[in-house]
């Protein structure tokens, strides 16, 4: 298993993982259709939104966070 020291970046892995996975399977199947090829321009498009969630996310969680927190009413 994996310490909790790594809890945000294990998060930020999964969450931009699976984020980038679906987001660029229907991105590329709103702009293409399915043509030939298309499993392969899907995977190179993960890759690339993968590259890019992954900093984003590990950033940005944190914030969000917080903001959430302000907004959630403690009862």
């Amino acid at each position: 298993m994996i310490h909790k020291k790594y809890e945000k970046i294990v998060f930020a892995f999964f969450m931009s993982l699976i984020m980038s996975f679906i987001m660029s399977f229907i991105i590329t199947y709103i702009n293409l259709d399915f043509v030939d090829g298309f499993v392969l321009i899907w995977l190179e498009a993960f890759i690339k939104a993968f590259a890019c969630a992954f900093p984003i996310i590990f950033v940005i969680a944190p914030v969000v966070h917080k903001i959430v927190h302000k907004l959630i009413v403690k009862i």
